[in-house]
């Protein structure tokens, strides 16, 4: 029964000085516990329920008026935020603190919502905020054509990217891991027996008779 017998003691790791004097390895918390795959896979899930949920509300309102035009696709980019967010969530499951991303905010966001909104505004059901101002912009632009081209099914996946996007501005931080502590090092001076303090002695008092002979 060789698996069943305890290890010496002085190889456990239970935080106390081992017998050569040197400290005990620390437990290395790498973040990965058996329960962060289940836990995150059940986030990811109810997610997703929550972001289906909300695209069937949409489907209860009345898409051809103007505010319920923008409250579609407001709800379609809230589900986007949801499935990033269980992410996130999942992420804190391996002790990671939440971030926010400066730089993923303005070079990945900004330029989407941009264009989001853009195909957004120009399709409006009736001339609308900045509805007339897009389309002219468009014509000069020259891209009239594939912005109306986006329209359609097209907008309620647009909408629900940019809440994606919007999600992936927030992190979480990697999780903190406990490697082995330097061990202290002392310096201890070797014993001194009294042999050697009188060998010494001896080899003074001779040096001594020398000198005065």
């Amino acid at each position: 029964m060789r698996m069943l017998r305890r290890r010496p003691r002085d190889s456990e790791d239970d935080g106390r000085v081992s017998t050569d004097g040197a400290a005990p390895a620390a437990p290395m918390d790498d973040g990965r516990r058996w329960h962060h795959g289940p836990t995150r896979a059940v986030l990811t899930l109810a997610a997703a329920g929550v972001a289906g949920l909300l695209a069937w509300t949409t489907t209860h309102i009345n898409h051809g008026s103007q505010g319920g035009y923008w409250a579609v696709y407001g709800i379609l980019a809230g589900a986007g935020v949801v499935m990033a967010a269980s992410q996130l969530i999942g992420g804190w499951t391996k002790r990671g603190r939440p971030t926010f991303s400066p730089a993923v905010f303005v070079i990945a966001f900004v330029p989407t919502a941009i264009c989001v909104l853009w195909i957004t505004v120009f399709h409006q059901p009736t001339s609308g905020l900045w509805h007339g101002h897009v389309m002219n912009w468009s014509n000069d632009l020259g891209i009239a054509g594939l912005v109306r081209a986006m329209g359609g099914g097209l907008l309620s996946m647009l909408a629900f990217g940019l809440g994606l996007v919007f999600g992936f501005c927030f992190d979480t931080t990697g999780a903190v891991r406990r490697g082995t502590p330097p061990a202290a090092t002392t310096t201890r001076r070797a014993p001194v027996t009294e042999d050697a303090d009188r060998s010494i002695a001896r080899e003074r008092e001779r040096d001594r008779e020398s000198v005065h002979s």
